[in-house]
Formats: C-alpha cells, structure tokens, sequence
C-alpha cells in the first residue's frame, strides 16, 4: 500500500484532506504540530481522534514551541486579540504565523523520507484566506523542488495539495460524500469550549456549511 504523511491539524480542511488520501489508496502517517497555538488542547484531540478513526498506521506529534517565542501573530501571543473576520480587510490577518508552512512541510519531508512515504498532503487553499503567503501555489511549486533537491536520489515524495485551488465549501462537499465526521473537528482560532463564530475560520467553516444546506456539529457562542 502506498504510504502519505498527512498534516492534521484537527481542523476541517486537514481532516477532509486525510479522509481524502485514505480514498485514494494510501496509508496513513498522520503528522500533529502542538506550537502554542491558543486552541492547541482541542486541536490536539481532534486530531488524534480523526487518526485513529482513519487507523492510521503512525500519530506522531511534534513540539514547534519556538513559534511562541517569535511571536507575532495572535494564535501564539496570548497579548495579541484575534482578528475578527472583515470582508473589507486588505492586510494579511493577524493570524497568519510567520512561515510555518515551511517549517510544517520540512519536518513533514522528514518523516516521509525516514518512512519511504510516497506522498504528503497538506490541505492548503488559497482562495478563502487570500493574503496567507505560505498559502500561495506558487509557494507549494518552489517547496516541491525543495524536496526534490533535499532528499536522497532515490526518495521521490510527492507533494499533494488537492485544496489549494478549492473554497471551504467545496472542501465540504467533499468531505460530506467521503463522511468525514466534523463533529470531532475544530476550526476555531479562539476558543476550546464553543467556537467564536466571529473569527475568520469559523466565518469560512459556518459560511460553507450554510451553502450546502448542512447544520455545522459542533457549538457555536454567535451562530
């Protein structure tokens, strides 16, 4: 069987995207990153509980601390409010984490090559959150040479992101015919308990499951 490392956040995108590489044939390497984000608790048990739904045939999680050093960006400095979403917003959010799609898909390289893995999939999409630059196709083109040129002659990883060019919506109604349950995902920049509703992500994740006609599972503060 082929074998994928697949990014798992907990998250909508992240879960949908493992569901999806377990569909098309692979074995699952699923590959958690604790960095002090604000709802790291929730995330983490998301996303071991969508692994083991997945029988995943590894669950391995890694510490990225140092994020909350840097700073900089409002899931990792507690001192810095989250953005509330803004359709008019022309900046990037305050919730983008500087470059750490780079150092997720570097220990993700890593993992794969140490493993033999075929693939790694990271659900990465560009046209909800425009702005994210490590987000970007052209950021996942340059950081597949990357892996080209890093790894041994012999390793060949291929890396997947069959989200960049989709919306939360159509991510949904992909999972929805896939079955993911996103009763034990979390989206939420803010809160553990029950989502904002007023962030960004919960804006996105609320928004698609309105367009498909589908009451979201997990509780909301504001609907």
């Amino acid at each position: 069987m082929m074998k994928a490392v697949c990014l798992v956040s907990g998250g909508m995108d992240s879960s949908t995207l493992a569901y999806y590489a377990k569909n098309e044939g692979y074995e699952i390497y699923a590959l958690h990153a604790n960095y002090g984000q604000r709802t790291e608790t929730k995330e983490r048990a998301c996303a071991k509980k969508i692994a083991s739904l997945l029988d995943a045939r590894d669950f391995t999680e890694i510490n990225l601390r140092y994020f909350e050093k840097f700073g900089a960006s409002s899931l990792t400095d507690k001192t810095i409010p989250v953005d509330t979403f803004d359709p008019a917003r022309a900046h990037i959010p305050n919730t983008y984490v500087p470059f750490r799609n780079a150092n997720l898909l570097s220990i993700a390289t890593s993992y794969a090559e140490a493993n033999s893995a075929d693939a790694i999939f990271i659900g990465v999409q560009a046209l909800d959150y425009l702005g994210y630059p490590d987000c970007r196709p052209d950021f996942i083109d340059a950081f597949r040479r990357v892996i080209s040129l890093g790894t041994k002659d012999t390793t060949n990883i291929e890396l997947r992101t069959p989200f960049i060019h989709m919306t939360k919506t159509d991510i949904l109604r992909i999972g929805t015919d896939l079955h993911v349950p996103y009763e034990h995902t979390w989206s939420c920049y803010q809160n553990e308990d029950k989502a904002c509703g007023t962030c960004g992500s919960c804006h996105f994740r609320s928004e698609a499951f309105r367009a498909i006609g589908k009451k979201d599972p997990i509780p909301y503060e504001v609907d």
